[in-house]
């Protein structure tokens, strides 16, 4: 659990000194309530995620690790916390 943390930590901090902030100013869900929800949606680890712009909007880019190796990526909606 800690392991994990600090691997979200190191994640974020580039992410923050660029500007991200401006990003989690109009969002309505948070990127740790993504990163939160993706886990338990999909029973894997958040290993990088990202805030991105689409179209105006905010996007956050989560990449996921399952227990057997799988890897793959889901977009979150901050605006209304839909996965895609």
């Amino acid at each position: 659990m800690n392991l994990r943390r600090a691997l979200l930590l190191i994640l974020w901090l580039p992410a923050l000194g660029s500007g991200s902030a401006s990003f989690a100013a109009e969002a309505a869900v948070s990127m740790d309530q993504a990163v939160k929800m993706v886990q338990s949606r999909f029973h894997a680890r958040v290993v990088k995620a990202e805030a991105h712009k689409d179209n105006g909007r905010t996007v956050y880019v989560l990449r996921l690790l399952s227990d057997s190796g799988k890897v793959w990526t889901v977009h979150v909606d901050a605006a209304s916390g839909s996965v895609q």
